[in-house]
């Protein structure tokens, strides 16, 4: 217990120096992908090259358009626009930062616009600066994830974008909604630990007073030894009040006891 204590402190001290300091560019040492024009803007976190190449922004969740009959998440158009605003029209690079393509052939990318028709953008931050996109960190795409944590934290003090509407609100974990699914964020005080029977996961933590149950995949194993009476901010998606939680970065320590 004291070394993950010792960890999430020391994550938060990285947080913190990410915020201030001499300026440190996140991206480098990440190997450069493909360049092309961005041509179409799928929704908020995914686009179109003009070599016909769909990218996946990493490292961020905006809200998904209408699909298959659903009208879509609140947000979707304002974070789409967003985005579009900011890329359509303009040449870009990839960066990566671990897998590079998943099932569906889009690459899996940090972006940045390199053309003089601007400002020079890390696409992916700017979306969570603008408060249109959280932060949702995969273990085989985290590099480079850890600076859009407080990014994250800003533009949701300062009520941005889609910050100021009641459906981004993060959840106390001991209010749950009636309807509680897909991806959210939740604030709560951890109770305790026991082994898990979820495949693929390596413990269950569950939250003071809250139906709510972290299920801690073997990607993020240290966490099961997160401290009783913590408050923690998580972040995952939620399906049968069981949220997955796949990325140390996932769980954020606000308070140790």
């Amino acid at each position: 217990m004291p070394d993950l204590k010792i960890a999430l402190l020391a994550m938060a001290a990285l947080l913190t120096a990410a915020c201030g300091g001499k300026p440190v560019d996140p991206l480098d040492g990440l190997a450069e992908g493909e360049r092309g024009r961005v041509v179409r803007v799928i929704d908020g976190d995914a686009l179109v090259l003009s070599t016909g190449q769909s990218v996946r922004l990493i490292g961020i969740e905006a809200p998904a358009g209408p699909s298959r009959g659903s009208e879509g998440d609140p947000g979707f158009e304002d974070s789409k626009r967003a985005l579009e605003d900011m890329a359509l029209g303009r040449e870009v690079e990839l960066r990566y930062g671990g897998l590079t393509r998943d099932r569906y052939d889009r690459a899996l990318a940090h972006v940045m616009t390199i053309d003089t028709l601007g400002p020079k953008l890390w696409l992916n931050a700017e979306m969570v600066k603008r408060g249109v996109a959280r932060v949702r960190v995969y273990p085989d795409t985290a590099i480079a994830n850890a600076p859009l944590l407080p990014m994250e934290a800003d533009a949701r003090a300062a009520k941005a974008g889609l910050w100021a509407r009641r459906a981004w609100a993060i959840t106390d974990a001991t209010r749950l909604p009636d309807t509680f699914e897909g991806f959210q964020i939740v604030e709560g005080i951890s109770s305790g630990m026991q082994g898990s029977d979820a495949r693929g996961a390596s413990c269950d933590v569950f939250l003071e007073r809250s139906l709510l149950v972290l299920e801690i995949e073997t990607s993020a194993a240290k966490l099961c030894q997160l401290p009783p009476e913590a408050r923690v901010r998580v972040r995952g998606y939620v399906r049968n009040l069981r949220m997955e939680i796949n990325h140390e970065l996932n769980v954020e320590l606000l308070e140790i006891p």
